[in-house]
């Protein structure tokens, strides 16, 4: 079956039509970033962002108390691997980005300094990766991790071998 429709002729008005109206161009000559929609998860965010975060010098670790508690024993246990998004939430919207973070620092560095390395770094690589905007980066620092806090460990867990 086929269907046929009539074009106006020179002079004529054409019917008025009510609906929605294309906007933009579409096809082959369209831009690509106007051709489809792109969604990006919050895990995604999370992992750049815990990412950025640990390649900053004076973060120890990410995570607050008992998050990191568990986070330990599960790396301790055959098979168990970190989890990069420990001690990060995100939230995500369509253009924009908030990100909070719980992290540990290292004894005698400046926390300031620290944070705002964290914060340039974040931004840095969230804005480049995912192209969203970063409203804010709030850091929580929960802990300062003491240099022989870290022998006092490998001495009372190492008993057997």
């Amino acid at each position: 079956m086929s269907e046929t429709t009539s074009r106006p002729t020179p002079g004529e008005s054409q019917p008025n039509t009510t609906g929605k109206t294309l906007q933009g161009r579409t096809g082959a000559g369209a831009p690509p970033e106007t051709r489809g929609r792109t969604t990006i998860a919050d895990s995604v965010v999370e992992k750049i962002a815990g990412m950025a975060t640990r390649e900053v010098p004076g973060i120890h670790s990410l995570g607050a108390g008992m998050a990191r508690t568990f986070g330990a024993v599960r790396d301790r246990v055959p098979g168990g691997h970190p989890s990069v998004t420990r001690g990060v939430k995100v939230e995500v919207g369509e253009r924009q980005t908030a990100v909070d973070l719980d992290v540990v620092v290292e004894y005698g560095v400046s926390i300031v300094d620290v944070a705002g390395d964290v914060r340039t770094n974040v931004i840095t690589a969230v804005e480049r990766m995912t192209g969203l905007e970063v409203v804010e980066v709030n850091i929580t620092v929960d802990d300062v991790h003491l240099p022989d806090e870290e022998d006092e460990r490998e001495e009372t867990g190492g008993r057997v071998e």
